[in-house]
């Protein structure tokens, strides 16, 4: 454990220094996110890149931590350094959604080609098989759609100061504690040092925000947490493998998954923005960004601890709790309406 905090000591420092020299960089490449529309919180113009920083910050260390990098390891910082290069791109020029996306799935290519992937998955039903190895051609895909979903999930919500870079912190030392508990020694090394990366990055992004960690960030943080949840939760033996996951990263996935069934029932294109997510609509009902942000860093936490308590149960009732927690989000989502759309 002493190694454990050791490195996310180093993790928090490499980022905290890094990150004034990223901005000043962001500004001189004119990186700046303009506040162009009335879905912009914020009112002046603010540099972007701060992901940055966290890439640099977790790459740096893991080159520290003893040992060599394992064939995993490598794969993992290959694709965040694809996702990363998308992403510098996008918040410099800007690319079309279906350009993002390819970036996205061949970074997940390359997890898998790194043998990364969800490759057995719990049997909630038949107690005399726990364990059901998929085929390939149906393990590839679900992999794809996981990392995909995740890291455009965490992106989705990056819309107030300090929102997704806090989410993703909850949920990185959530995945880090499961992982421990599990013995998955490689997976909890990853999340600490992940967390320590921002960490180091809040301070600059918490409200009033200096810098945004832009897409290039969001996307970062999401691909490799969904990452980091296939060798921590999916592949521990003793956790629901979709539930833990699913739980932990609680607030993105329902607010994603919320927004597209908006859109849908209102015949808006998928893709298109609005004002519908849950920061808006906290925004909208007088709170401040700081009490958006605690409110919404409150329920990561409940979330997170619901995955933990998940972990330690019996598969079946993994899936029970699950499909409980996912009644009431529902029932308390269509009670707030936030199936209705909103410019």
């Amino acid at each position: 454990m002493d190694n454990m905090k050791s490195l996310m000591i180093v993790s928090t420092a490499i980022s905290l220094i890094l990150t004034p020299f990223i901005k000043k960089f962001a500004i001189y490449i004119k990186a700046i996110d303009i506040p162009k529309d009335e879905r912009r919180i914020h009112k002046k113009p603010i540099p972007l890149l701060g992901g940055v920083a966290i890439y640099l910050s977790f790459l740096i260390t893991m080159f520290l931590k003893e040992g060599s990098l394992t064939k995993q390891e490598i794969g993992i910082i290959i694709g965040a350094t694809v996702i990363v290069i998308g992403g510098l791109i996008d918040d410099i020029r800007e690319i079309k959604p279906w350009q993002k996306l390819a970036f996205q799935v061949s970074a997940a290519v390359i997890l898998i080609l790194f043998e990364v992937k969800i490759s057995i998955i719990t049997n909630p039903f038949l107690t005399n098989r726990l364990f059901i190895r998929l085929e390939w051609w149906i393990s590839i895909p679900i992999t794809i759609f996981w990392i995909v979903g995740i890291t455009n999930a965490i992106n989705l919500i990056d819309g107030v100061d300090g929102l997704a870079a806090g989410v993703a912190f909850i949920s990185s030392i959530t995945i880090f504690i499961i992982a421990m508990l599990n013995g998955r020694q490689e997976a909890a090394i990853l999340t600490i040092i992940l967390s320590g990366a921002i960490l180091g990055f809040l301070p600059y992004n918490f409200n009033p925000a200096s810098i945004f960690m832009g897409d290039t960030g969001a996307q970062l943080l999401g691909f490799l947490l969904a990452t980091i949840s296939l060798k921590g939760a999916i592949k521990s033996a003793t956790a629901f493998a979709i539930a833990v996951p699913i739980l932990a990263f609680g607030i993105p996935i329902y607010d994603t998954l919320f927004a597209m069934i908006r859109r849908k029932i209102n015949g808006k294109p998928i893709m298109q923005a609005d004002r519908g997510h849950l920061h808006h609509r906290l925004l909208d009902m007088g709170l401040n960004q700081k009490q958006v942000v605690i409110i919404m860093y409150l329920i990561s936490a409940v979330l997170g601890g619901i995955s933990i308590i998940a972990m330690q149960m019996s598969t079946q009732r993994s899936y029970f709790l699950l499909t409980f927690v996912i009644l009431v989000i529902v029932l308390l989502a269509w009670k707030c309406g936030f199936f209705k759309h909103r410019e």
